[in-house]
C-alpha cells in the first residue's frame, strides 16, 4: 500500500476518534441541560467519571475482552487476550487492519465506544441515583459487559458468524446502554414530583434548554465520527455516503418527531424535536453503509416517530427517564439493527430474522447482568439518595459544590 494512502487513512481514523470523544461534551451538555440546576456538579462529575476510568478499564483488559481473537471451532462466546495492551509485531505498518490504521489508533477509536454506553445510564438515572452506586455500576458495566457484548460481533464472535450486522452500534453501543438504563430506572423509581396522586406525568422542565440544544448539535457533529470512522479507513465514497446517511436520518427523525408531538399535543416542544434527532442518528448508525439517501429518510422519519411514541410509553409504564435515553438508545437501536433486514444492501428474511436473534440475545444478557450489579448495588449499598437530598440536590449532599454560585452578596 501507498504509504500517503496509509498516513491518509490513519489520520483520518485519529479525527473520527476525536470527533467520538467530543460527543462526551454534547452528552454532558444535553443532560445538564434537561435537568435542574441544583444536579450539574453530580451530573458532570459522572461523565468525567465515566471517560477517564472507562478508558483506563478498556487499556487494562476491555481491548482484548473485545478483540481476544477467536481461534476457529471456538463458541465465539467469550476469549480474553491478556492483561494491558502492547503492539503486535506489524501493528504500525498497512499490513495491520488492512492499511486502515494503526494497532494504536485502533485502540484509542474502540476506547472512545466504550465509555458511551454508561453515558447512556448517567442521562437515565439523573438526580436521585447515589454517586459511589454509580460508580461501581460503570467499572463493571464498561469493564465487562460492553466487551463482552461487543466481541460477539465485532471481535469475531458467534454473531458475527451467524452473520450479525451492526456496523458502528445500534445494538452494541446504544442498545447496550439503553437496556441497563431501562433496569436502572426500574429499580430507583421515579423522582420525586414526577408522578401526581392520579399517576399523571408531570413535566420537570431543565433548567438549560440552550445548553441541551447544543448538547444534540455537539452530538450530531460527534456522530460523522462514530459513524464515518466506522468505516475504518479513509475511503471517499464509502465515508462520503456514511455521512450522507447519517445527517440525512436525523435530520427526517427531528421533523418527523416535531411534527408528530404537535399533532399529539399542539405543542411545538424543542426537547422532543432534539430528541428526534438523536432517534434518527441511532436509528441509522447498524446500517449506515448500507442505505441508500431515500432508504436513510424512511428510516429516520420512522426513528422520530417511535421517539414520541417512545416517551410517552415510559410515562405510561410510570417510568422516569429525565433525557429521553430508553426512547432514544434502546428504542431506536433496536429499530436501526431490525431496519438493516428491511432496507439496504441486505435486506431480507434471513437477515431479519439473525438481526432479530441478536437484539434478543444482547437484550437478555444485558437486561440479566444489569439487574444483577444494580440489585447487588441495592441489597448492599443502596441505590437512590434520601428525600432529602433530592429535594436539596445532589451537588451540596453529594459534592458540596454548586454550579451556578451566587456571587451577588460577597
Amino acid at each position: 500500500m501507498d504509504a500517503g494512502l496509509f498516513t491518509a487513512n490513519n489520520v483520518w481514523m485519529m479525527l473520527a476518534t476525536a470527533l467520538v470523544f467530543f460527543m462526551h461534551t454534547g452528552f454532558a451538555f444535553l443532560e445538564i441541560g434537561l435537568t435542574r440546576q441544583k444536579n450539574t456538579i453530580n451530573i458532570l462529575f459522572k461523565n468525567i467519571f465515566i471517560i477517564t476510568v472507562g478508558l483506563l478499564l478498556y487499556y487494562a483488559w476491555g481491548f482484548n475482552m473485545m478483540y481476544p481473537g477467536f481461534e476457529e471451532g471456538s463458541s465465539g462466546i467469550f476469549g480474553f487476550a491478556g492483561f494491558g495492551i502492547a503492539a503486535p509485531e506489524g501493528g504500525m505498518t498497512p499490513e495491520y487492519a488492512d492499511g486502515g490504521y494503526t494497532w494504536w489508533t485502533d485502540f484509542l477509536f474502540q476506547g472512545m465506544f466504550a465509555a458511551t454506553a454508561a453515558t447512556i445510564v448517567s442521562g437515565a438515572v439523573a438526580e436521585r441515583i447515589k454517586i459511589g452506586a454509580f460508580m461501581i455500576f460503570t467499572i463493571f458495566y464498561v469493564g465487562l459487559v460492553y466487551p463482552i457484548v461487543g466481541a460477539w460481533k465485532w471481535g469475531g464472535g458467534f454473531l458475527d458468524a451467524w452473520g450479525f450486522y451492526d456496523f458502528a452500534g445500534s445494538t452494541l453501543v446504544h442498545s447496550v446502554g439503553g437496556w441497563a438504563a431501562l433496569v436502572a430506572i426500574a429499580l430507583l423509581g421515579a423522582r420525586i414530583g414526577k408522578f401526581g396522586e392520579d399517576g399523571k406525568p408531570k413535566a420537570i422542565p431543565g433548567h438549560s434548554i440552550p445548553l441541551a440544544t447544543a448538547g444534540v448539535l455537539i452530538l450530531w457533529l460527534g456522530w460523522f465520527g462514530f459513524n464515518g470512522g466506522s468505516v475504518l479507513s479513509a475511503d471517499p465514497e464509502l465515508t462520503s455516503l456514511v455521512l450522507v446517511t447519517t445527517s440525512l436520518s436525523a435530520a427526517a427523525g427531528g421533523v418527523a418527531a416535531m411534527i408528530l408531538s404537535y399533532i399529539l399535543y399542539k405543542n411545538l416542544d424543542l426537547t422532543m424535536f432534539l430528541n428526534g434527532i438523536l432517534g434518527g442518528l441511532v436509528g441509522i448508525t447498524a446500517g449506515a453503509d448500507l442505505m441508500s439517501p431515500n432508504e436513510a429518510v424512511i428510516i429516520g422519519l420512522l426513528a422520530g416517530i417511535i421517539i414520541v411514541l417512545g416517551v410517552a410509553l415510559i410515562d405510561k409504564l410510570k417510568l422516569d427517564d429525565p433525557v429521553g435515553a430508553v426512547a432514544v438508545h434502546l428504542i431506536c437501536g433496536i429499530w436501526g439493527t431490525l431496519a438493516v433486514g428491511i432496507f439496504g444492501s441486505k435486506a431480507g428474511g434471513g437477515q431479519f430474522m439473525v438481526q432479530l436473534y441478536g437484539v434478543l440475545i444482547i437484550g437478555a444478557f444485558c437486561v440479566i447482568t444489569s439487574g444483577i450489579i444494580l440489585g447487588a448495588l441495592k441489597a448492599i449499598t443502596g441505590l437512590r439518595v434520601s428525600k432529602e437530598e433530592e429535594i436539596e440536590g445532589l451537588d451540596l449532599h453529594e459534592h458540596g459544590m454548586d454550579a451556578y454560585p451566587d456571587f451577588t452578596n460577597d
